[in-house]
């Protein structure tokens, strides 16, 4: 786009053209500087937006109004040439529900360049959404063969904001044509035929030739158009017809029917196939991921929910907002008494899950969006459930698993609010005392009311460590696995089961020998656990006298507090962004400042504190900002370069890094660094923000999660205080695996040789420099690795909380010169099956 003096008019280009006036005042924001993805990434089409000081929002040519969103924030026009444009007011205003935003025309009525069409106020939407910047999008990109935007200050209704080049205009077939085809699709995407999928509908129709309708009952709209598309109204379920006409109509029908019956990982809210399960396997043992430790025995009890039926229409909206007002008080009263409950039983820490839970309640993002359900006469029952599950299907899509176990929270207290509000108060039959609960999943309500029942152990297929479920069941000591096969939600009721929460484990129908040889090996990890957990206060000494630190990762005040009570010499990677993970909103610098200092002060005085600066893109989104889409986000714009280039977040948070007291030994590191000039401009800004507060000297170190910060580990550690090795991160992108890969995530091993020589190099680095290496993935908690990564070098170990006895103990059975030679022969290896097999084949000898 060409740039021009700001508030003139840009270069006239060639005939034909279509001019768009400034629909408000402000400054001009390029459209992939816009902190949304749909726009950034031009999901829904090409233009520029502008961030508004004038709140009446004017029509920028002449043209019909097509569209009006429901929610009043957004409005399509077709003008007299066909070009169809969209007028977005805000951002995530949609969950506004339609406050603060008075439509000044109706739909289908012709309008003029310069007529007001939606008057908006201002400050209530700037307090209330995310921000006021309002895209303008051209969605009929084909007929846009060129685009010239204006730069600077414009002022709505003078000044030219975009001018357009047009191709010819192409027509649309009114009716049926000679050779037509038609196929008829039901739409299976929850949100039916939204903005996303309309953009994919239209995005796909553009590379055929052939000219395809989109046809529903009453309507009709080109397959190209997404405004028309979006017009439809199609909701999920619905059966649409589609019309093709041309030479590839039936290749352009078989495509478009794809798209519109898609239901994959990459559409929130996709539901469950309908389709009948496969019958199953004659499996016995059903493996997973471990949830909580322990071995139970006892009948399979299948945990079977009924989704209350409700009503899509209420009754009029004073009605139907009274009763979801009661429903949410209600269940407030109802988690603030199972939070009392849970809190006696397994104390403070856990019960706090249930206190999040009326925190959600209080969502105005999730109100908004029931709110406006029930303005468009929809049941109370039927908003909000509609509102929890979009939300939580959002959630739950995320590839962080620690984030998208949030999802089963919602759904929790969203259920519970539901209940109330169709009157089911009582609940499911509880499954025997003594059994083996087997679930799609399970939520924290369920796990605290189950393990207050006498149920033995937990086993579901979806969930995981990180789950408020899984925290529960360890509290209470009963034994849960993760991530079994779907299959085992078809064992018989009553089938008799051995579940193994270390080997995460469910075994079916074992001989009295299984029972037996399970008993004994449970018992002894148990003896295990409770030895390691007696001697986890003392230090971590190698048979021949060397001093092991183990430290721990924590994402939370909490886990903090547990850390050091589990043993943990102090906090080797705090995960800032985890403890402000559940914001709508930027967390100021004094609110920064108390949570840092609050944690200081659980760890004590002495004691190391490494703080990761806020680590953003790739797979940890972050509520309160947004970043656009990426083709490669995981090599795109993440971790310290998300902060660089917005240095008003990035300096808030070292200065209240900065302002922790003295006596307490805070460190920083930075997230994702790979080049030096990286980490020596982040440096820079920490002690120049230092200086200003005149505070004392932080320690800054370097976290090596990249294959080429290993590679010059030598000289980032000439200049940097500490190193910890990140080795999740290190890799999966040494190996060019995602680690959350469902069919590579297997194969992307720690102790692949090739990031075991990275590890190595970056230890001899700090060797040289007389800095101790410390790790703080995964792999630090791998107790068949420890000893090979005490050979390597490494000298701190950071684990899990719960890690932290067990790391320790493994530590004390092992002499380094031993370890030394073990790494020796590891580096020789040239596959992890090699190293794993070294490792079993040394096992204790060490």
């Amino acid at each position: 786009m060409d740039e021009r003096p700001p508030g003139g008019p840009p270069a006239a280009p060639a005939e034909p053209t279509l001019t768009l006036k400034a629909p408000l005042s402000g400054p001009v924001v390029p459209i992939d500087r816009v902190p949304d993805p749909v726009f950034a990434h031009r999901l829904l089409g090409d233009g520029v937006a502008i961030d508004p000081v004038s709140s009446l929002l004017l029509a920028p040519c002449d043209g019909v109004v097509a569209t009006i969103h429901p929610a009043g924030h957004a409005i399509a026009l077709t003008t007299d040439s066909g070009v169809e444009v969209m007028l977005h007011v805000g951002l995530d205003t949609v969950a506004l529900g339609g406050r603060g935003f008075v439509p000044r025309v109706a739909q289908g009525r012709r309008v003029v360049a310069g007529e007001v069409l939606l008057a908006f106020d201002a400050d209530l939407v700037a307090r209330s959404a995310r921000s006021l910047v309002t895209p303008v999008v051209v969605t009929s990109r084909e007929r846009v063969l060129g685009m010239r935007a204006a730069t600077g200050f414009v002022t709505a209704g003078v000044d030219d904001l975009l001018v357009l080049r047009l191709a010819a205009v192409a027509g649309v077939p009114s009716g049926p044509a000679p050779g037509e085809k038609t196929r008829d699709v039901r739409v299976l995407r929850r949100l039916g035929l939204h903005a996303r999928p309309a953009a994919a509908l239209a995005g796909a129709a553009r590379r055929f030739r052939a000219e395809v309708l989109v046809e529903t009952g009453s309507s009709m709209a080109s397959a190209r158009s997404i405004v028309g598309l979006l017009s439809l109204g199609v909701v999920h379920g619905e059966v649409v017809r589609l019309r093709a006409t041309g030479p590839d109509a039936g290749k352009a029908l078989a495509t478009l029917a794809r798209v519109l019956e898609a239901v994959d990982g990459n559409e929130p809210g996709a539901p469950l196939s309908s389709a009948p399960r496969a019958a199953p396997r004659r499996e016995r043992v059903f493996t997973g991921v471990p949830m909580a430790p322990g071995c139970a025995a006892g009948p399979v009890a299948r945990l079977v929910r009924e989704e209350p039926e409700v009503l899509e229409t209420g009754a009029d909206e004073r009605t139907e907002r009274r009763d979801l007002d009661f429903a949410l008080e209600e269940a407030k009263v109802q988690l603030r008494a199972l939070e009392a409950r849970v809190g006696a039983e397994a104390g403070s820490e856990h019960a706090d899950i249930f206190e999040a839970h009326v925190a959600l309640l209080d969502d105005p993002l999730l109100l908004a969006e029931a709110e406006h359900e029930i303005v468009a006469g929809k049941s109370a029952a039927w908003a909000f459930r509609e509102a929890v599950r979009r939300y939580a299907d959002r959630i739950s899509r995320l590839p962080n698993p620690a984030l998208a176990a949030r999802a089963a929270d919602l759904r929790d207290a969203g259920g519970r609010v539901l209940r109330i509000l169709v009157g089911q108060r009582s609940s499911p039959p509880s499954p025997p005392e003594g059994s083996i609960v087997v679930a799609e999943d399970l939520s924290p309500s369920e796990a605290a009311t189950l393990g207050r029942g006498g149920v033995a152990g937990f086993c579901t297929v979806s969930g995981g460590a990180t789950s408020h479920a899984a925290l529960l069941a360890r509290s209470m000591g009963i034994p849960a696995v993760a991530g079994i096969d779907a299959r085992a939600l078809e064992i018989p009721e009553g089938t008799l089961a051995v579940l193994d929460g270390d080997a995460a484990e469910l075994r079916l129908s074992p001989d009295e020998a299984e029972r037996e040889a399970i008993r004994e090996r449970c018992a002894r990890r148990a003896a295990r656990r409770n030895a390691d957990r007696l001697a986890s206060a003392g230090p971590a000494l190698t048979k021949d006298g060397v001093k092991i630190a183990v430290l721990a990762n924590v994402g939370s005040l909490v886990d903090a507090e547990e850390a050091i009570a589990s043993g943990a010499e102090g906090i080797g990677l705090l995960r800032s962004e985890l403890l402000f993970l559940d914001r709508a909103n930027v967390p100021s610098e004094d609110e920064q400042e108390a949570v840092y200092r609050a944690v200081a002060e659980a760890v004590g005085p002495g004691r190391p504190i490494v703080v990761r600066t806020f680590d953003a893109g790739g797979d940890k989104p972050l509520r309160w900002l947004p970043l656009p889409e990426e083709e490669n986000p995981a090599l795109g714009e993440r971790g310290l370069r998300v902060f660089i280039d917005r240095p008003d977040l990035f300096r808030a948070q070292l200065r209240a890094l900065l302002k922790v007291p003295a006596e307490y030994d805070v460190r920083v590191t930075f997230p994702m660094v790979s080049m030096l000039d990286e980490w020596r401009d982040a440096v820079v800004d920490l002690e120049e923000e230092r200086e200003r507060l005149g505070a004392p000297r932080r320690r800054a170190g370097m976290t090596v999660e990249v294959a080429s910060a290993a590679i010059l580990a030598e000289a980032f550690l000439k200049e940097a205080a500490f190193v910890t090795i990140g080795t999740n991160d290190l890799t999966q992108f040494t190996l060019a695996m995602d680690r959350g890969h469902p069919r590579l995530s297997p194969r992307a091993d720690a102790l692949d040789p090739a990031v075991l020589h990275l590890i190595a190099r970056t230890c001899a680095a700090a060797r040289e420099h007389g800095i101790p290496a410390a790790v703080c993935g995964a792999l630090a908690g791998d107790l068949a690795a420890v000893p090979l990564l005490l050979g390597l070098g490494v000298g701190e170990l950071s684990v899990g909380t719960g890690q932290v006895p067990a790391v320790k103990a493994r530590v004390r059975e092992v002499s380094l010169d031993a370890c030394r030679a073990l790494a020796v022969r590891a580096l020789e290896a040239t596959t992890a099956a090699e190293v794993r097999a070294l490792l079993s084949e040394t096992g204790g000898a060490l």
